[in-house]
């Protein structure tokens, strides 16, 4: 049986056993251009033949073993119904929250599963005691729902928003650490830093962020929505504070799934959205009271982890970077063409954003659309105006030649 066949056979699940002898050898970088493999591993997925997809960074669907997994869960549950609810579905989801954690680099007792990162992030938001004058730091280029959540709390008990602007093409990390450092107060509260800025893909020097603003005693929140099962890293190295993630973009697990962190200390102080008298206040779980929910979601979530572990993090993050350097590096100097994402390879990964001057955003990505069937998304704001393109690891090479194609004919 050949290696095509054989994935097809097994699915995910045993996805490890096969590399094992053969791409599990190569170093990361190696492995990031070895075609035949990743043409394996797009076999897994099922894609649409109508428009070639570049908008992952939003949601990507799951690789088929996945999907069949959850189908699997939905119907075990529905069959069980009741029964399963009322006796292991609480205990399912501490193991799953457990797996998660030891994944993500972080403590058990610190991590929680939520339905995305704005759900994460709002909970932190919302349950500090904000005081009138209390200050928060975030930049313009953060993403929209947590600075609304910000600005609920601004009319709600009068603390303070302060905005700074990311530096879109810094030289150093210390460019972009001077700028929130600058920003800090004897009354900021909180500090929201993006792991890796939404609209571009730049990466941040985060543990270097909150290395200063700790020196300031300034909390760190960190919106790590793109950054989970995306860069090889671990949560506990970046020495933040609260950590949100959602787990159906780079992880590729049913859609409403994300996690959590919260340092252990941090948790008393933190008031939960729903009340919970079962849990105590210094338990992370405090802030994860759902109610009744869909648990076929986060039953899932053990086999996205398993099909991500079978290909390895490194190995990933290498392959990403690869397909944006890719198309990317051949645009860059075309005539007409600008660039939202750092220059410094070392800065971004797979997300990138392109525009073309004198096109605005939403007709650049109508037009590749309309007259290239790619899809893309268009952001207009912050300092950015361009397309965000986000392949993933299905991605080949030939459809990356299509974008590129596109934009010099469109450029033109």
């Amino acid at each position: 049986m050949n290696k095509r066949s054989f994935l097809g056979a097994v699915g995910g699940a045993s996805l490890g056993l096969m590399l094992g002898h053969k791409l599990l050898a190569q170093p990361a970088a190696a492995a990031a251009s070895d075609e035949p493999f990743w043409s394996d591993v797009r076999a897994q997925f099922r894609l649409t033949g109508d428009y070639i997809n570049f908008e992952n960074g939003y949601y990507c669907f799951q690789p088929q073993p996945v999907l069949e997994a959850f189908v699997s869960n939905v119907r075990a549950v529905n069959l069980e119904a009741s029964h399963y609810m009322r006796t292991r579905a609480a205990q399912d989801k501490e193991r799953i929250a457990a797996k998660l954690a030891a994944f993500a680099g972080c403590a058990a007792g610190e991590l929680v599963i939520t339905r995305n990162t704005t759900e994460s992030l709002d909970t932190v938001i919302s349950g500090i005691d904000w005081k009138p004058g209390d200050e928060a730091v975030m930049a313009h280029q953060d993403y929209g729902a947590m600075i609304d959540m910000f600005r609920l709390q601004a009319r709600r008990h009068g603390m303070v928003n302060r905005f700074v602007d990311i530096p879109l093409d810094p030289r150093t990390d210390e460019e972009v650490v001077t700028v929130y450092a600058a920003a800090l107060t004897a009354r900021t509260r909180l500090l929201m830093v993006p792991h890796m800025v939404n609209i571009t893909g730049h990466i941040l020097p985060v543990r270097a962020i909150c290395e200063a603003a700790h020196a300031r005693g300034v909390p760190v929140m960190v919106d790590g929505a793109h950054a989970l099962a995306h860069l090889d890293y671990r949560i506990a190295d970046l020495d933040c504070d609260y950590y949100g993630a959602s787990l159906h973009k780079w992880l590729a697990a049913p859609l409403g799934a994300g996690i959590l962190y919260v340092r252990r200390e941090r948790i008393p102080a933190l008031w939960p959205i729903y009340g919970d008298d079962s849990v105590p206040s210094d338990d992370v779980r405090k802030l994860n009271h759902t109610g009744t929910h869909p648990v076929h979601t986060d039953l899932t979530i053990e086999r996205a982890l398993a099909f991500h572990e079978a290909i390895g993090s490194a190995r990933k993050e290498a392959r990403l970077r690869y397909l944006q350097r890719y198309w990317s590096a051949r645009v860059r100097a075309l005539r007409n063409v600008v660039m939202y994402t750092p220059s410094d390879p070392a800065r971004s990964c797979a997300i990138a954003n392109v525009g073309i001057r004198g096109m605005a955003p939403a007709e650049l990505a109508r037009r590749l659309f309309d007259e290239h069937r790619i899809y893309t998304v268009a952001i207009d704001g912050a300092g950015v105006h361009g397309v965000r393109v986000t392949p993933q690891i299905y991605t080949s090479l030939a459809e990356l030649d299509a974008l590129v194609d596109a934009l010099r004919r469109l450029a033109a």
